[in-house]
């Protein structure tokens, strides 16, 4: 597990990443991204190659990578030191060409909390901090790297440039958010917009507030209490294809959008406020649909946005609430994940040794 912490916490910056092209609507025909492969990548004398020696940007995210797009996600992986087996496969020459088992990796866990390279609107172009967003055209968004299903968590967004004609809706989306959509399009998500204050979710707007502009510093604050259907642990990837983008390896899972609507309910007690620089505008939202929340940005034409996960904030909220900033999820997060890949490795141990032997 301490490896696993040491490993994950990285330092991250990112230079600004080129724009990727067109991308169809998650209803649209799937396109795998190009240089896609499904074998393992192989190396001299038939071998797989050791991946484990690839070594990531600073930033700690690669530069090229897949984007998450018609409903496929991308989770970048990284050598499991805890796995079973891990130094005969290694050491095994029987493997080139076949499909690397995903239980000798696990999803790499972002040591800070900073707006997604690759859960993103391909056309939004992302600082170099990886705190800043600008949009462009029509609506499209952004989420976090982090998000929370239990607990009080707040976050601040500050409206840099507005130019005429652009807007923003800024507030909490689920995974399944449609990126080329504004935040509140589904029940995915719900928003606060800037003209005129509106509040949306499910494309219902509903009068919230006065509008906000460029300058003003936004909060956002998710109330989610536990109850007896709250998962502690994160998905482990572990049971998913491993493909390979770029020299790197990701975990390709697939949503499954019309069974998440489905299993939508209600979370009893839980509420949405949004604060306009540090004064509480009142509950936005009340019993929102239980599920793991991501700080997201949506942006209409060439606005620029920045955000502060914390945990120094420019308006500190008032409110008798006790939240925490979004900027502690990301060690509770790499916990989290070590003791989800620690359950499934445990629980799965059998079925992991008798693939082993047919390795």
């Amino acid at each position: 597990m301490f490896n696993h912490i040491q490993n994950a916490n990285l330092r991250l910056k990112c230079p600004l990443v080129p724009l990727g092209g067109n991308v169809k609507g998650r209803q649209g025909k799937r396109r795998p991204a190009v240089g896609l492969e499904t074998s393992a990548p192989v190396g001299k004398k038939g071998r797989s190659a050791d991946l484990s020696t690839l070594k990531l940007p600073s930033h700690g995210y690669p530069t090229e990578h897949p984007f998450n797009k018609d409903g496929y996600r991308y989770i970048l992986a990284e050598p499991d030191p805890n796995a079973p087996f891990r130094q005969e496969f290694d050491e095994s020459n029987e493997l080139s060409g076949k499909p690397i088992p995903g239980w000798l990796y696990r999803s790499l866990c972002p040591g800070m909390v900073l707006l997604a390279l690759h859960d993103r609107a391909p056309q939004l172009k992302i600082a170099e901090d990886r705190l800043a967003v600008t949009g462009e055209k029509g609506y499209c968004m952004v989420r976090a790297t982090h998000g929370v299903s239990r607990g009080s968590w707040y976050w601040e967004a500050t409206v840099e440039e507005m130019p005429e004609g652009a807007a923003t809706r800024l507030g909490w989306g689920r995974r399944y958010a449609n990126l080329q959509a504004p935040l509140g399009y589904d029940k995915f998500g719900y928003s606060w917009r800037s003209r005129k204050g509106t509040r949306f979710h499910e494309s219902r707007g509903k009068h919230y507030s006065p509008g906000y502009g460029e300058g003003d510093t936004l909060g956002f604050l998710i109330i989610m209490p536990n109850n007896a259907s709250t998962k502690y642990t994160p998905n482990t990837y572990k049971d998913r294809p491993l493909v390979k983008f770029k020299s790197h390896l990701y975990y390709e899972d697939k949503d499954n959008i019309q069974e998440s609507l489905n299993n939508l309910k209600p979370l009893s007690g839980s509420k949405i406020l949004y604060f306009k620089n540090g004064e509480c505008q009142g509950e936005a939202f009340v019993d929102v649909y239980q599920g793991c929340y991501y700080p997201t940005v949506s942006l209409h034409k060439n606005v620029t946005v920045s955000v502060n996960f914390g945990p120094n904030f420019k308006f500190p909220p008032i409110t008798e609430h006790n939240f925490r900033p979004m900027s502690e999820k990301a060690e509770e997060a790499i916990c989290e994940q070590t003791m989800a890949d620690l359950l499934f490795l445990t629980e799965n141990e059998g079925k992991l040794r008798l693939d082993n032997f047919n390795l």
